[in-house]
């Protein structure tokens, strides 16, 4: 990639995206947002890495099975990000710069005092989980939650910043983010995790220690530093049509996330009723298999900032264009993935336990998780084509289709018949099944063009 492409000014980075090669384009946008993913997928990795060899088993298993109970939370910021991504994105591609700080610093602002609201819930899943689970997690999964709230209102923040930067294509500052976070992690995991050895309160305390520093480094950058999309705590009063409409979009996407992670919820107690080893192996075939479903899936917020941009000023062929070429690449990294992947997978699992059972468990997973992996994709790039045209409503029922009806209703029909292994063959029927049934949908059956146009006209006035 040339230098020049990151000293773009806005306007040269606009003009390249609706009006550039199409493929060389979600090539530029897309690169550093694969980078991206390949760091954020090590971050459960290393963090699996840290856990299973300074703590027990039990931690282990609990700090993983925390894991989608927190994600029920954090899908809210996921729901306001991906909905500020599409307004945005569609008010960017139309040049609007003042129009995108305006709207920029109204969702920073209120998304992060909307996370310190959401924070005490997780202590209050604390309270209720302490005695649904297996015991032998009961008390570590209770520490744990509880001491996350502090965690939550960063994770708001961090997502915000990925989509005012993904919407005005920016995707090499997320990048960069994304970079510092896990070498803090590192740094703060080897502290509290090997050197303190403070267990489940090691593994929250290195994500609270990471999160605020790279929320130090986020505000000098949105908010100090020099930039055309420099934002201010000015003018700060709500902007009603503006956070009206921002909630309608998110509202969709909000739900869609919680049903989808209250499913892993689910899947993960059945899970724990075949005891702590079976547990621990699927958190850790979930931790190595992250960094190959997370590349992929990672061009769906590239097609989500190109369709929006391009819908914005009616550009409805190129946004199409954009989609079709997005779903080829997803394919592509797919196949290279699997191929480096599956021959690997014993030997990454032994990186985690030198266990036996977990060992046989976690490979036989990811034999069968990892093929799926070209169906997530593709279903990840329909759902950033959703978003971008703003029909978040499309990703609630995706969201609710794949989960709990492929994939939960799957496990119980085939639990009693392939044991443990129904939870791995349903995410491999419910990702290839989906992927197929949605891009029909999006392909055949809806007309492409904004949703939320009309709205914006009337922002900021």
């Amino acid at each position: 990639m040339r230098l020049g492409f990151f000293r773009q000014s806005l306007a040269e980075r606009r003009e390249m995206i609706l009006y550039g090669n199409t493929l060389k384009t979600i090539m530029y946008l897309s690169l550093p947002t694969l980078m991206m993913a390949v760091v954020q997928s090590l971050i459960p990795l290393t963090d699996g890495l840290y856990l299973n060899n300074t703590s027990s088993v039990a931690v282990a298993g609990a700090v993983g099975f925390a894991v989608p109970i927190i994600n029920i939370l954090t899908s809210l910021s996921q729901g306001l990000s991906v909905a500020a991504l599409a307004i945005l994105g569609q008010i960017f591609g139309q040049g609007d710069i003042p129009k995108v700080r305006h709207c920029a610093s109204q969702t920073m602002f209120y998304s992060f005092l909307f996370g310190c609201c959401i924070a005490p819930f997780t202590l209050l899943a604390a309270f209720i989980l302490r005695s649904q689970v297996n015991h032998e997690i009961a008390a570590p999964l209770f520490n744990y939650l509880s001491v996350y709230s502090l965690v939550l209102p960063f994770l708001f923040t961090a997502s915000i910043y990925n989509a005012i930067k993904s919407a005005t294509g920016q995707p090499e500052a997320n990048f960069i983010r994304m970079l510092f976070l896990f070498i803090l992690k590192l740094i703060f995991n080897g502290i509290f995790l090997s050197w303190l050895h403070l267990n489940e309160f090691g593994a929250v305390l290195a994500s609270l220690g990471s999160y605020l520093t790279i929320n130090a480094w986020m505000l000098y950058d949105l908010y100090i530093a020099d930039s055309e999309t420099r934002l201010t705590f000015k003018n700060i009063k709500p902007d009603k049509v503006f956070l009206t409409s921002l909630v309608k979009l998110a509202i969709p996407s909000m739900l869609s996330n919680m049903m989808v992670y209250f499913g892993f919820t689910l899947i993960n107690m059945e899970v724990s009723s075949f005891g702590k080893v079976a547990l621990n192996a699927q958190v850790i075939a979930s931790n190595v298999s992250a960094m190959a479903f997370t590349v992929p899936s990672s061009i769906g917020s590239t097609i989500t900032a190109l369709v929006s941009m391009n819908i914005g000023i009616n550009r409805t062929r190129q946004a199409k264009k954009s989609y079709f070429i997005g779903c080829l690449v997803s394919i592509v990294i797919s196949a290279i993935l699997i191929a480096i992947f599956l021959p690997l997978s014993p030997y990454l699992v032994l990186m985690f336990r030198n266990d036996p059972d977990i060992v046989d468990i976690s490979a036989g997973a990811l034999r069968i998780y990892l093929w799926s992996i070209i169906g997530f994709g593709i279903y990840m790039v329909t759902n950033g084509a959703f978003i971008g045209l703003g029909r978040t409503k499309m990703t609630l029922i995706s969201g609710v289709l794949r989960i709990w009806f492929c994939r939960y209703l799957f496990i119980l029909a085939f639990e009693k018949t392939l044991g443990v292994y129904s939870i791995f063959w349903g995410n491999l029927f419910s990702n290839t099944i989906c992927g197929i049934i949605f891009s029909a949908i999006l392909i055949l059956c809806l007309p492409w063009k904004s949703v939320i146009q009309d709205k914006l006209s009337q922002i900021g006035r």
